[in-house]
């Protein structure tokens, strides 16, 4: 387990070596409950298949990170876009990312392609929220009455990735529940999204309508979309083969262009 300063504090994080220096370095952002320890084997496998240096990290209040003594607001995704995001990669003296984003982490990542168009290598969004649906609304709702009363598996799992399971588990309940956080909507960002971006949804997902992945494709301006049968909100998880698959192509595409621009003309 290791740590970096950001802002003042001591986050996790995990950094996986290049097999190849000509490849960027993926950066994976976790969903709302998530942490390192969370993503399982998924980025181990998505190192050893792109060859590329590869770095997890837990946000505050996630995994082995500190919490964070300031109550969320509904800016929390974008503060960990524009100011935590920024200030890890500069810690780590990572330049020009490929950015892998599951659910909450997917919208840090779009949010901060909006923000840095020209720092990013590419965007994979797994399960993204561009904006809150009611689909979402209610898949929190039912987690929450199954965690409150009893869910000993859920609470056991969260236990086994995090320091305080419960304050993790109803900080994400609190915001994306609260009146306040209705309104949020990322859509008029996402034209200013330049680099490539992967789109990765599941046609079971409980959280999200494909809308999702769609208002993405129709506002950027180079999406490829993915839409996985017999998955739900994890494609990582459910589809794993098919997503590593997805993201080494999608690799293997920015690497060729990148060696494009280095050798023209």
């Amino acid at each position: 387990m290791a740590f970096v300063d950001v802002d003042g504090e001591r986050l996790e994080y995990l950094l996986i070596a290049a097999q190849r220096k000509d490849r960027p370095t993926l950066v994976f952002l976790h969903e709302g409950l998530g942490s390192v320890a969370l993503w399982r084997d998924f980025p181990a496998r998505v190192a050893q298949a792109t060859a590329c240096r590869t770095l997890l990290w837990s946000r505050f209040g996630h995994g082995h990170s500190p919490s964070s003594s300031v109550p969320r607001s509904p800016e929390y995704l974008h503060q960990e876009a524009l100011q935590r995001l920024p200030a890890l990669l500069a810690a780590l003296s990572i330049e020009r990312p490929l950015l892998i984003g599951h659910s909450d982490g997917a919208s840090i990542a779009l949010i901060y392609a909006a923000a840095q168009p020209a720092r990013l290598a590419g965007v994979v969004a797994m399960a993204p929220h561009a904006f809150v649906e009611q689909q979402a609304l209610d898949g929190i709702a039912r987690a929450a009455e199954s965690y409150a009363h009893g869910d000993s598996e859920r609470r056991q799992k969260l236990g086994r990735y995090h320091r305080d399971p419960d304050a993790v588990f109803w900080a994400w309940h609190d915001i994306w529940r609260s009146p306040e956080f209705r309104a949020w909507d990322i859509r008029d960002r996402l034209p200013a999204i330049r680099c490539p971006v992967l789109a990765i949804q599941g046609e079971q997902d409980e959280y999200a309508t494909m809308r999702q992945l769609e208002c993405i494709a129709e506002a950027a301006p180079d999406v490829e979309l993915l839409r996985l049968a017999d998955c739900r909100h994890s494609p990582h998880r459910d589809q794993q083969r098919a997503v590593v698959e997805a993201i080494v192509r999608f690799v293997d595409q920015r690497a060729v262009a990148a060696q494009g621009r280095v050798s023209g003309p």
